[in-house]
């Protein structure tokens, strides 16, 4: 059974930082491209950050550029997003998803490229 569980989301004061933790079971993370999306009430689901293997280098969303970071533990079997400088606008609930590395390329930041999902983790920042 494939689980993805995401953990370290809270609220926390604009000028912040998180760091996301999303551990993974049933697969193992080195095999598979890896993304955090976000998704805030009456928004559609964003792209923020992947990652195609552990060592490549990472794409992001421009809206978090400079300000996220995605990494990798191979020895874990996690994936970490580090979030600095939080601002109001990053308030959502936030998703690790994994999928293959072959077939049709939409885009880094594409859900399409992604089959497994965590249930999320809130982000709250107030200002």
């Amino acid at each position: 059974q494939v689980q993805l569980q995401e953990s370290g989301g809270d609220s926390v004061q604009a000028g912040g930082s998180l760091r996301l933790s999303c551990a993974a079971s049933g697969i193992t993370l080195t095999n598979y491209r890896l993304g955090w999306f976000r998704q805030a009430p009456g928004k559609e689901r964003e792209g923020v950050a992947s990652l195609y293997t552990i060592n490549s280098v990472p794409d992001y969303a421009d809206s978090v550029k400079g300000r996220f970071t995605i990494s990798q533990d191979g020895a874990k079997n996690t994936v970490y997003l580090q979030i600095n400088s939080l601002q109001p606008g990053d308030t959502a609930m936030y998703f690790c998803a994994a999928g293959p590395r072959y077939g049709p390329f939409y885009g880094a930041l594409d859900a399409r490229h992604f089959n497994y999902w965590g249930q999320g983790t809130q982000v709250t920042v107030s200002s």
